[in-house]
């Protein structure tokens, strides 16, 4: 969204690390974010707050100076006690009159790290009596004997982010720093900071609405606790909306940018049915993929009269469009085919193979059930044997009589098996978080992950490669799981399945 919108103004975007608490950064989260950022496209420029340490540090010290900030001996919690509440105006603390040259000595003793971890903090001396929560003196500075992933134990004091942010954005030069709308109520705080600071052309803080998603979980500190709890395999699973799981479920970025680019920006919160984002998706995965035949419920098929050999097919990449080329399918006298495609007492609605009944196998022949093989024991549907017509082959002209349904296959001596993971929604439709103390167990759907093992895929997926998309003809698109899928036994994800739920508003004659 910030890329989008530096483009539309002609500017640019800075990707910053706002790593300015020693105790929540890791440089794999860095490494993942580098990671993900170039996998969308786009190469800002790379900065870091931790960078800016020394120039956070005597932006304070001028506010010092000026009687604008002050050392305070308060605890956290009586901090928080003395702040108020949104009806009550808080309390001054005893402190706050302490004088400049007492304030100095006692920030450098702080920075000297002569005073245990949260035992002081600099307070900004601004209004304990208004409306706006944050402006109740807010805590610039706090003590936090810890190593740095960055700077090591070169400090022992950090700025806190409501004061950190809008020094960044000066030293950069930001115009607009975008964000999400619960920051809204910090923004008298960033144009306070920049104001006392003389910032000539202070950089503007804008709010954008967070976009929530149906069945999706997008906070991260939700995130953290499915990805600690155990609930999904990691930052990467292909039910999480974040970019590293979009990425593994097979979402490419130009289709996520399609989805985003009919949102636009929202100023206030939204949600929006899941079901708009696959639409997206698929629009896009339309026009890159290939065309495969899978079996994901194989069931046997016998061609009692073709020749003990193979026949080399050829089918198109994809339906429609030559430019994609064509790729050879092996035929042989043993196939499967889906076992939902075949019923021994059909219902009248139903089409496809039953005793007696001829359908076309795609891309080859017309063939009619004879004979039906069974589990003496359980009466389960073991093999079919069919015979085919070999004046029938796709492509020879045939048409002195017509078949109502198509079934894909896949040859029983050259298919190879895989595993394949069909995703829905992570939250269950009724769930509703909470602030806290989620129950996961209650909210989530025991079905967002359908493992199917002894799938049967046409022979060209033995070459599958990750950055590829493929459409399962009937099934979905899909993608090699990069996670998972080893040569040896290959794993599919579906990224979305063919049916698309969602219908686009029709637009007014003015285009609204």
């Amino acid at each position: 969204m910030n890329h989008t919108m530096a483009l539309r103004f002609g500017g640019t975007f800075n990707l910053r690390f706002d790593d300015t608490n020693p105790l929540k950064e890791d440089q794999k989260y860095v490494d993942a974010i580098k990671e993900d950022i170039e996998w969308l496209g786009l190469q800002p420029e790379i900065y870091f707050g931790s960078d800016y340490a020394a120039e956070i540090l005597e932006a304070a010290t001028n506010l010092i100076r000026k009687g604008k900030a002050y050392v305070c001996d308060l605890t956290p919690e009586q901090i928080t006690a003395y702040r108020g509440t949104l009806t009550e105006p808080g309390r001054s603390s005893p402190y706050r009159e302490r004088t400049i040259e007492e304030n100095l000595s006692l920030f450098r003793r702080m920075e000297a790290g002569e005073f245990a971890t949260s035992s002081r903090v600099l307070r900004a001396k601004i209004d304990m009596g208004s409306p706006n929560i944050n402006l109740r003196d807010p805590v610039l500075y706090r003590i936090i004997h810890a190593e740095h992933y960055r700077t090591g134990n070169a400090w022992c004091i950090y700025p806190m982010y409501d004061f950190a942010h809008p020094i960044q954005d000066m030293i950069e030069g930001i115009t607009h720093s975008l964000c999400s709308a619960e920051f809204k109520g910090h923004r008298p705080l960033y144009e306070w900071v920049l104001h006392e600071l003389g910032a000539v052309e202070p950089p503007k803080q804008r709010e954008f609405g967070r976009l929530n998603i149906s069945g999706m979980v997008t906070s991260k500190r939700y995130l953290r606790e499915l990805v600690e709890l155990g609930y999904v395999d990691g930052w990467d699973d292909p039910r999480l909306p974040t970019l590293r799981g979009l990425r593994r479920r097979g979402v490419t970025p130009q289709g996520l940018l399609r989805f985003l680019r009919e949102l636009d920006v929202f100023r206030n919160n939204s949600l929006v049915d899941s079901a708009m984002m696959d639409h997206y998706i698929r629009q896009d995965l339309k026009e890159r993929c290939y065309n495969v035949m899978a079996v994901l419920h194989p069931l046997k098929v016998v061609l009692t009269n073709y020749p003990d050999e193979e026949e080399r097919l050829l089918l198109p990449h994809r339906e429609g469009d030559e430019a994609m080329g064509v790729r050879e399918v092996p035929f042989t006298r043993e196939l499967f085919i889906e076992r939902e495609d075949f019923m021994e007492e059909p219902v009248p609605s139903f089409h496809r193979l039953s005793p007696g009944k001829e359908v076309r196998l795609k891309g080859a022949y017309f063939i009619r059930c004879d004979h039906v093989f069974k589990d003496e024991t359980t009466g389960d549907i073991l093999e079919i044997h069919c015979t085919y017509d070999p004046l029938t082959k796709s492509g020879s002209g045939f048409n002195a009589r017509k078949v109502k349904s198509t079934l894909h296959w896949v040859s029983a001596e050259h298919g190879i098996k895989a595993e394949l993971h069909l995703y829905q929604p992570l939250l269950k439709a009724s769930a509703v978080l909470l602030e806290s103390d989620n129950d996961w167990t209650e909210l989530a759907n025991p079905n967002s992950l359908i493992t199917i093992e002894g799938a049967i895929l046409e022979p060209s997926m033995r070459d599958a490669v990750p950055d590829r998309t493929y459409q399962f003809i009937r099934h979905g698109y899909f993608c090699v799981d990069s996670k998972f899928s080893m040569h040896s036994r290959p794993v599919f994800n579906r990224i979305v399945s063919l049916k698309d739920s969602w219908k686009q508003p029709e637009r007014e004659p003015d285009g609204s």
